[in-house]
């Protein structure tokens, strides 16, 4: 039986690449990086990238492989991370996938297209939520599309111009779009959990450290060069951006920084909490690794059991 494909997902501040180092040392693996904002160069102290002398002479991939002025994009993440998955199989190691976006997640494991793109399009639908506010935008999804606008929230302009730009380039609902939790290779999903008073203690305690640590020298770095629209946008990027433009202090922007990576936490918990796949270890037990292990040991003996739905939600 082929050895599964090993992926560490879960909210921000569980953990997840102190556990991928683990099962890639465990397993002579290497890592694949499947943070959106860990693509790009520079992206450091911010994403909590490992540094290298901390990536214990492991081998990872899609690491700052972008500039921070390039807009990332899913379907050019797939087939290169794809391309990494063959050749760390073909070296007869183990890919251990780690990170919390979830798209990029399913992209690499599951049986997943993307329609192609068009800027024109994109820019005409962007034009009109400029102009009549993203609320009526949301309706002519709610019109042309009601289950792809019941899944997207009615302020994420980003998600509804996408939909609406889909559905203009292929004449079919963007939800007809959306794929089933099929795997395209063997793979076990390890997902840490964390209950919701110690995630947000420890996403204060990563803030802190990202304040001494030199975010703002990185952020005023990163303005010099031109960062594009994706990259500002990140988390920990976008507020002090913000603040250096004057827009607020520092000590405003440090707040903002830990309220929306609370709220980062829980919409990746939402995400991955609605795959049936994923098998939940609680973040702070004391042999994770061990566990972690044995889940990986039974999946590739083809003896691991269907994890079914998550019982229960962060924090409750």
């Amino acid at each position: 039986m082929t050895a599964a494909v090993v992926a560490v997902v879960g909210p921000t501040a569980t953990g997840k690449s102190d556990l991928g180092l683990a099962l890639a040392e465990r397993f002579g693996g290497e890592v694949v990086n499947a943070d959106a904002m860990q693509l790009y160069r520079g992206m450091d102290v911010g994403t909590a990238k490992l540094r290298v002398d901390e990536r214990r002479g492991i081998v990872h991939h899609q690491l700052d492989v972008l500039e921070v002025d390039q807009e990332a994009s899913v379907a050019h993440y797939q087939e290169h991370a794809r391309a990494d998955l063959a050749e760390i199989v073909s070296r007869g190691a183990r890919p251990v996938v780690v990170g919390g976006s979830g798209l990029y997640v399913r992209a690499l494991l599951d049986e997943i297209t993307f329609p192609g793109t068009d800027p024109q399009v994109r820019a005409r639908w962007e034009a009109r939520v400029e102009e009549q506010g993203v609320g009526l935008v949301h309706a002519e999804l709610e019109r042309l599309d009601p289950v792809a606008a019941a899944s997207i929230g009615r302020a994420n302009a980003r998600r509804i111009v996408r939909a609406l730009e889909v559905i203009e380039l292929t004449g079919r609902a963007y939800s007809a779009t959306l794929p089933e939790h099929r795997y395209a290779v063997p793979a076990v999903q390890i997902g840490l959990d964390c209950d919701r008073e110690v995630l947000d203690r420890r996403v204060e305690d990563r803030v802190a450290r990202m304040w001494s640590t030199g975010l703002v020298d990185e952020v005023r770095g990163l303005v010099r060069r031109g960062m594009g629209r994706t990259a500002s946008r990140a988390v920990g990027y976008a507020e002090v951006i913000a603040a250096l433009a004057g827009d607020g202090d520092l000590a405003a922007a440090r707040e903002s920084v830990s309220a929306h990576t609370r709220r980062l936490a829980r919409k990746q918990m939402g995400w991955f909490g609605r795959d049936p796949r994923v098998h939940w270890l609680d973040a702070r037990t004391p042999d994770l690794v061990e566990r972690a292990v044995e889940l990986v040991e039974a999946a590739d003996a083809g003896t691991l059991t269907d994890p079914g739905l998550r019982r229960r939600t962060l924090g409750s």
